[in-house]
Formats: C-alpha cells, structure tokens, sequence
C-alpha cells in the first residue's frame, strides 16, 4: 500500500473516533396524563419541540451545555403548561413556592434556590447564585434579596394565578375529592446536555407539591437528588416523589452505577426507577452520557420529554 494512502487512511479513521457528540434532553414532568384533551397533547408536543429546537441550536452552533439547558428550562418555565415557573401549583397557603437548580459538569459548578415566590425564571437566579456567590443553595427571602441586587426578574403573584390550581387547593382544604383536572398531571421540568466540547450541564426547575406545607422543599433544587452533572460520566434531572428522590440521591446514583459499576446509561437509570417502583416511588429523570446516549425511564402513566442529538432526529413523546 502506498504509504500516503496509509497515512491518509490513519487520518480519516481518527477523525471519525473523534466525531463529536452533542445533544439535548428535556422533561415536563412524570405523572398521570391519562386525562389530557388531545388538544392538550398538542400543546405540550408543540412546547416541548420548540424548547428542544432552540436548545440544541445553541449546541450545534458551538455554544455550551449550561447555556441550552438554561433557556429550555426557563422557556419551559414561561409557560403555563407546567408545574414551573409561571405554571407552578399552589401551596396550602394558596402561593407558590418555587425551587430550581443547575449545575455544570466541567468544575462541578452548581447553584439552586428554594421557596422562591416572585422570580419569573428561578433556573436564571439558580445560575446566578453559581456563578456570582460563594454558595450553592439560597433560599426564601434571602435568595429574593439577592435576585432584586444582580437584577433578575420579579413578577407580581398575579403572574402565577391559575384558576383551577388554585380550585385543587381549595377544595383539598375543604376535603372534596380530587379534581380531575390536566394541570395536576403535569410536573417538573428539567433538561441534560452535553456540548461539542464534552462539557454535560443539568438543570431542573419545579412549583412542588399541590397543597404543600409553606416551606416544603423536594429534590428539584438538592444536588444529587434532582440534579447532577459529572464531565466524563452523565447528567441528569429527576422528577417524581422528591422525598425518596433525596432519600436515595438519585441524580447522582445514576452516575454512580456507570462509574463503579461499568453499568451503561440506559441501564444504570432504568434499574433506579424500577427501584423506586417497589418502594412506591412515582418518577422518572432524563440523563445524557458522554457518548451522546440519552435514557429517559419512568415508572408512571407518562412522563412529558423531549430530545434531539447530533446522530438522532427531534423527538417529543408523553407516553
């Protein structure tokens, strides 16, 4: 063989071992969903599609794993559709306490608030508190006192108001029975992704439980439990019964299991849900691994997600 060919061939075949991977994963929550409308369904597959679109726009344009997962959580966050942001459930004391957090994978950044009641997008104060403070977690007033210093948005609590989350509530108060209604079927959200340079950042945002005590925090904003991003392994975002979720630090498990256990991705998550289920723990989580794999397991009716890689399509699915 002519030896340049020999070497051109050496060449192409490091090129395509070295071919990068990138790619996005997003969640609207696990739950029920048995009762949305078909007009619902619509709705949230529209919503989930653009998040995912734009996300991944910034990934295939060059930019960095933290910055898609903070847009797809803070435009799943304006809408009304999920229980985050914007669509974030009430309280018993008829508010909403909101909780996100985000980290990235390279240094193990990581920030998160909790029982935040004003800010628009609580994932954007979430990474501010990452990057802007010695600290990791803040919570109520103090994370609110923060936000109006650097100048993240504040809304009004009119902003949040929904008619028939608010209706859950009252009649919970009142001991009726449960309203069959589409809005408690939907839940947290959350995305995982890794850019063109390795770099894996997760992020997660939520309103909680319908009818919490004041003061209630899940696994949205804890890392290890919601949320984890580990360069070289996985990250993740959780959503489901957030007291077992802490309990077994799931986020991080998942990681845990490929790392001393040689499990893949797609086992390593499925086996933790499947956990989970005998405990009587409803849930799921969305994970992407360094390779570009992506899992999505659930152990409920559904779970709302989307994704789009650089070697797979745009995908949106509820069932």
């Amino acid at each position: 063989m002519n030896i340049r060919i020999f070497f051109a061939l050496i060449i192409m075949s490091s090129a395509l071992n070295s071919e990068e991977n990138f790619g996005i994963v997003v969640h609207g929550g696990a739950g029920v969903m048995s009762g949305l409308s078909e007009e619902s369904q619509q709705e949230i597959h529209k919503k989930i599609q653009e998040t995912v679109s734009k996300a991944y726009s910034i990934l295939e344009e060059g930019g960095s794993s933290i910055d898609a997962v903070e847009l797809a959580v803070s435009i799943l966050e304006d809408s009304p559709l999920f229980n985050a942001g914007r669509g974030s459930v009430y309280t018993s004391d008829e508010i909403q306490e909101m909780d996100a957090s985000i980290m990235e994978g390279e240094n193990r950044l990581a920030g998160a608030v909790a029982s935040v009641t004003t800010i628009k997008n609580p994932i954007k104060l979430a990474r501010k508190v990452a990057e802007e403070t010695k600290h990791i977690l803040l919570v109520g007033d103090g994370a609110e006192r923060f936000a109006r210093e650097i100048g993240v948005d504040i809304v009004d609590r009119e902003y949040f108001y929904h008619k028939e989350r608010l209706e859950r509530v009252l009649n919970s108060k009142n001991k009726i029975s449960k309203l069959n209604n589409e809005s408690d079927k939907i839940g947290t959200v959350g995305a995982v992704a890794l850019d063109r340079n390795g770099n894996i950042a997760a992020a997660t945002s939520t309103g909680g439980m319908t009818n919490k005590m004041p003061g209630r925090v899940g696994d949205s904003p804890i890392i290890g439990s919601g949320t984890w991003a580990q360069n070289g392994v996985c990250g993740v975002s959780s959503t489901g019964h957030g007291e077992y979720f802490i309990k077994y630090q799931v986020a991080r498990e998942v990681c845990a299991r490929i790392e001393y256990l040689n499990q893949t991705l797609e086992n390593s998550a499925a086996s933790i849900i499947n956990e989970l289920k005998e405990l009587d723990a409803s849930g799921g989580l969305i994970a992407i691994d360094y390779k570009g794999n992506i899992a999505s397991p659930f152990n409920t009716k559904g779970m709302i997600r989307g994704s789009q890689t650089n070697k797979t399509n745009l995908k949106s699915e509820i069932y």
